[in-house]
């Protein structure tokens, strides 16, 4: 059969046209392949399987891990008929979510060879020095807060907040608890934070008015939300233009006793799955990154998303 006749029915199918498309800007592996498209690993092995059968796709070992990418040594009309037809789909919305996801593999790519070289460098805690601890260094970056309007849906008892409002001019504190409203209520009265307020409301309908903030936090506390898009879309509603959200929250995880243990809706979420709830929620310079790991059972993993609100928003 004509090869060209054979490569147009490759291309007839979404998910290897998709495939093409990433694997032509970048060399990628299967877990990363994975994780931009939201599929399991042997639907994409399967279809990259077929790729190489038509000579599309190259792959290359490194250890135990495969990589994929266009073949270099492509004949002129093949590669302007892959490139037609990944043109003809690229204003789709599934095709613009793949290239952020991409932009955001490769920069987890690069951050994880920073912290790499950062550690041959030296790291926080290789040397014992009095009073060093990522406790103290926290409460340092905390002062740092600008003079700004701070929401902090699914508060709590509010204990970034009561270190927040040192600085800040004005802090919020949301939460569905009457009881945690009335202990972080008078936590603040006790320490004198005037500009440290409660109000007992859910974080999908946020009792706060349009752009009246200028940052909105979830810390540990999106996962607890029945519908985390909904939520996600109120922080960019009560966002002034230019503001920003910071989602600090686990990583996917099976350790299913925390549904009981902890009152928690979701099992973590996939990094895909917060950059896709910011940039869904009209979010731009979204980035998310792993930024903490538990030592111990069941290891859990924290990571921290953010973005922002732009000023046409």
């Amino acid at each position: 059969m004509n090869a060209s006749w054979d490569i147009l029915k490759v291309l007839s199918d979404p998910t290897r046209l998709r495939l093409l498309a990433l694997v032509a800007r970048e060399e990628l592996s299967v877990a990363e392949l994975q994780d931009i498209l939201g599929m399991g690993q042997s639907r994409i092995s399967s279809q990259l399987a077929l790729l190489r059968q038509v000579n599309l796709v190259a792959d290359r070992r490194e250890g135990k891990k495969a990589f994929y990418s266009l073949r270099a040594d492509l004949p002129a009309k093949t590669l302007a008929l892959i490139k037609s037809a990944i043109d003809s789909v690229a204003e789709l919305p599934i095709i613009g979510e793949d290239r952020d996801n991409l932009d955001r593999i490769l920069l987890k790519r690069r951050r994880t060879q920073e912290q790499y070289f950062n550690l041959i460098a030296g790291r926080l805690g290789k040397n014992y020095c009095p009073g060093r601890s990522w406790e103290a260094i926290g409460h340092l970056a905390l002062r740092l807060t600008p003079a700004i309007d701070i929401a902090d849906l699914g508060a709590g008892e509010g204990l970034i907040s009561q270190l927040l409002a040192h600085r800040a001019r004005q802090v919020w504190c949301i939460d569905n608890s009457p009881r945690m409203v009335e202990v972080g209520t008078d936590l603040a009265r006790r320490n004198g934070l005037g500009n440290l307020a409660y109000k007992l409301g859910d974080i999908e309908q946020v009792p706060l008015p349009d752009r009246s903030v200028d940052l909105a936090i979830f810390s540990q506390a999106l996962h607890h939300a029945q519908r985390p898009q909904v939520a996600v879309n109120e922080a960019h509603r009560i966002l002034r233009s230019g503001g920003q959200v910071l989602v600090l929250d686990l990583n996917e995880h099976t350790f299913e006793k925390a549904r009981e243990l902890y009152a928690d809706v979701w099992l973590g979420f996939r990094e895909s799955a917060l950059h896709g709830f910011l940039k869904k929620a009209g979010f731009t310079k979204v980035e998310v990154t792993a930024v903490a790991k538990e030592t111990t059972e069941p290891f859990f993993e924290t990571l921290l998303a953010s973005g922002v609100k732009s000023g046409r928003a």
